[in-house]
């Protein structure tokens, strides 16, 4: 009797989890239109960029619709800096524009067409200046991986003040973190006031086809100056991307950015320094 009993639970418990199976189709609501803003003015002499595009819909499986015929400038309050549209969304400075550590930048734009409701935006970013690095150095960890991991150090007197940095790789002058999920950033909590005898900045695959190395190779440390809003938008995006941890969290949040009217995006003022060194001879 026992063994029949069992049969008649297990099969009543399969029963109740399969008859709990229902069909549920998920209404994804087409949100209103958005402006996303994507630019910076740095200290380097360059024509500064400014990319404008507008969001689409869930189902829209193309590139973001770009956002043409704006008029676009930035200003330090002094002077102001037109840019014009290269190719569509897509809008410059003149080449000999730079800006300067300890200033405040704001960006103005002025749609065409309205989106969202709004056809002026703008946002403002304070340049904050950064320390020349000393040097920086490569170590290299065979036995980290299968081909191996390079480690990549800074060495520079950090100031006493409270500061924020992005630091960039590049490998003979091409950048290797061009996307926002591969930059470092961090604060100054753990080494404010102090000389950075070798901070760790990157850590590079050896064998990965985009960051190996070779001898001779030049490899070069970019680091910003940026404000602690565009820190905080970094690594909330970050955190976007990478995921939810766990699995099945609450929905994410959207991402703040600094851009008026609900605008989607940043626009950053930041600052740059650079130092290189060769990759020697590791086999």
């Amino acid at each position: 009797m026992k063994y029949f009993a069992h049969i008649f639970i297990i099969l009543f418990i399969s029963l109740a989890v399969f008859s709990c199976t229902e069909k549920i189709d998920i209404k994804l609501d087409e949100s209103y239109a958005r402006l996303v803003v994507d630019g910076s003015i740095t200290s380097d002499t360059m024509a500064q960029t400014i990319r404008l595009s507008s969001t689409s819909s869930y189902y829209y499986n193309q590139p973001a619709p770009m956002v043409s015929g704006a008029k676009v400038t930035i200003t330090d309050g002094t002077q102001t800096f037109p840019l014009s549209e290269k190719t569509p969304g897509i809008y410059q400075t003149a080449s000999s524009v730079f800006g300067i550590p300890g200033k405040t930048y704001q960006l103005n734009i002025s749609l065409a067409k309205p989106i969202g409701g709004y056809a002026d935006y703008f946002a403002t970013s304070t340049m904050y200046p950064v320390r020349q690095l000393d040097s920086i150095s490569l170590l290299y960890h065979p036995e980290w991986s299968k081909e191996g991991i390079w480690e990549v150090k800074c060495y520079v007197q950090e100031p006493p003040t409270v500061d924020f940095y992005r630091f960039l790789i590049l490998r003979n002058h091409t950048m290797l973190t061009d996307s926002l999920d591969e930059w470092f950033v961090t604060d100054d909590v753990f080494f404010n006031g102090n000389y950075t005898n070798g901070a760790t900045v990157a850590y590079l695959q050896q064998g990965a086809s985009q960051e190996s190395l070779s001898p001779g190779d030049d490899v070069t440390v970019e680091v910003n100056g940026i404000g602690k809003d565009y820190y905080d938008f970094v690594m909330e995006a970050q955190a976007e991307l990478r995921g939810s941890n766990p699995l099945f969290s609450g929905p994410p949040a959207n991402v703040k950015g600094n851009i008026s009217n609900g605008a989607v995006g940043s626009f950053n003022a930041y600052s740059a320094t650079r130092s290189s060194t060769k990759v020697p001879v590791f086999k």
